[in-house]
């Protein structure tokens, strides 16, 4: 089972390669093949800190961003149903620190300080952004059944217009970026009344750069807006993201009001409905897929500290042995775009791949190139075999972890019963509709369908496929779906119907029109009375 729902004793096989775990093979797996290049060439000076156990065994984590007073305290309240401690919510901005929501059996707060030193956090490495952070970072710890499954990440509001020239005394999107390569989904949350994307904001967006698989947006108190306003606000949000998203597709966004509020506007509360469960869905989902984000995770790291190391080792190639190195190194810096090309041809290495050039740039200013080291080929090609062997061994252990025991959805708060129950998405509607009714729903509009029915010439009491094919294309229906509604009026299978078989049919051509899905197999309440089978009491 993953680790980060229950701790095994892992075991290794005598060649001492396989485990019982997929996170203790990862952790090995970084452990041994791949912390040995980072530590070489420097990796955790220019990129990222040195990955540690807890990173590995630590619970899949929810990061929310956002402009101040677009709800995302709230939405954290929503989705746990209870307050946590530290919480605060008003109109300004009033969230001005990380808060890490997770589990724990007593009700309290744990200071940054205090944090960054707990081996059992996986925050020990944002001990580098000094104390000016660590007095904004609390850990907000409670007993909620929903933080057992996933812990929440609360952010800053980001500022806009004049009070984004405020100074937070540290580097907010290289903690963004730090939090975007750990965490397993990145909510975006914006306000309907607050779509412009301010300076702060866009850096926030590209510092996740490389993890917009990742990232959800949310448009958040969109029953505030009528339909024509809220379609308006979508292509407006679109076309905004677009600019500071460069990707092909199409993000994610998920539109409704998330919290226990009546809605001001109901005419799109099915729409709202309809998304919250979505939404609901993708962070259930979280603690299956946990285990293939950290794999995957692992080798965007591995690729990075390859090309890091190629660049590393060809400045190092490149520099005189004695005379005019400041020279050559300031020739180098400005030619690393060239440089990159050259990699690229040299080593077949995707553009994707190569870290972006004017932070290197400014980053490499501060070291010495005589000092780095030549390439080591053994280090490279003992992680180009764990990408090509072992990582494809992790990949079926998951799915084998995932056979023998599925990882508990997340469970609890808003995610308890939410398809239970009349409440419950879709109940009583389309084909659910008539459920939980004595009378055959379909004979509320048969009527109506008995008068087209009498005028397709129906012999012996049934009509020929050929004569209700005519009638059901009125309909406009692809083939492929009034196949599947013939497929499930003809109750007896004999090629024609009757008139509750046709009035069945109608109806069901009429749900399908409404907007809803078709089941795979007729539910017991729509099969008409006459074809269905008596009971043992008649």
């Amino acid at each position: 089972m993953f680790s980060w729902v229950k701790q095994e004793q892992g075991g290794r096989n005598k060649d001492g390669e396989m485990y019982q775990t997929v996170t203790e093979g990862l952790q090995s797996l970084y452990t041994k093949k791949l912390l040995p290049l980072e530590e070489t060439y420097l990796f955790h000076d220019f990129h990222s800190p040195a990955l540690e156990a807890a990173d590995f065994q630590s619970k899949p984590m929810v990061l929310l961003v956002g402009q101040y007073s677009t709800g995302k305290t709230t939405f954290i309240r929503y989705l746990l149903e209870q307050d946590f401690p530290g919480m605060r919510i008003g109109p300004e901005p009033t969230t001005d620190g990380f808060i890490a929501v997770m589990h724990g059996e007593n009700e309290g707060v744990v200071p940054g300080n205090a944090l960054v030193v707990d081996p059992k956090k996986p925050f020990r490495k944002l001990n580098a952004f000094g104390n000016s952070f660590l007095n904004r970072f609390i850990c907000s710890q409670m007993p909620n059944q929903v933080l057992q499954s996933i812990s929440i990440i609360d952010t800053p509001g980001i500022l806009s217009g004049e009070k984004q020239r405020i100074s937070r005394g540290y580097d907010f999107a290289e903690v963004l970026r730090w939090f975007g390569e750990r965490v397993d989904r990145i909510i975006l949350l914006f306000d309907a009344h607050k779509l412009d994307i301010s300076d702060e904001f866009s850096e926030a967006i590209k510092a996740f750069k490389g993890q917009d698989d990742k990232i959800r947006v949310v448009l958040n108190k969109a029953d505030q807006v009528d339909t024509q306003q809220l379609m308006r606000v979508y292509g407006a949000l679109m076309w905004s993201l677009g600019k500071v998203i460069n990707t092909p597709e199409v993000v994610r966004v998920y539109l409704g009001s998330f919290w226990a509020k009546p809605l001001q506007n109901t005419e799109n509360r099915r729409l709202f409905e309809a998304e919250s469960q979505d939404l609901f869905r993708d962070i259930q989902s979280l603690p299956r897929n946990a285990a293939l984000r950290k794999l995957n995770d692992l080798i965007k790291r591995a690729r990075l500290a390859k090309v890091h190391a190629y660049i590393i080792s060809y400045l190092k190639k490149e520099m005189p042995s004695l005379f005019g190195r400041e020279k050559k190194k300031e020739e180098l810096i400005m030619r690393l775009p060239e440089i990159y090309t050259t990699l690229q041809r040299e080593h077949h290495i995707s553009p994707g791949d190569f870290p972006n050039v004017a932070k290197m740039q400014d980053m490499l200013q501060h070291y010495d190139f005589s000092k780095f080291p030549s390439l080591k080929m053994k280090l490279i090609e003992s992680v180009d075999k764990m990408l090509a062997t072992k990582i494809a061994v992790l990949m079926a252990m998951i799915r084998e972890e995932e056979s023998k025991q599925p990882p508990a959805m997340v469970s609890g708060g808003a995610f308890e019963g939410s398809q239970d129950g009349p409440f419950g998405q879709g109940y009583g509607e389309g084909i659910s509709a008539g459920a939980d009714t004595e009378d055959w729903i379909v004979s509320r509009d048969k009527h109506r369908y008995d008068e087209i029915f009498y005028t397709l010439m129906p012999v012996n009491g049934k009509i020929t496929g050929v004569n209700a094919k005519k009638e059901m294309m009125n309909s406009r229906l692809p083939n492929t779906v009034l196949g599947k509604i013939w497929k499930l009026a003809d109750c007896d299978r004999d090629g024609m119907l009757d008139d509750e078989e046709f009035a069945l049919a109608q109806h069901l051509i009429k749900i399908k029109l409404e907007g809803y899905e078709l089941p795979t197999e007729l539910p017991d309440h729509l099969v008409p009375p006459a074809h269905r089978e008596p009971s043992e009491t008649d």
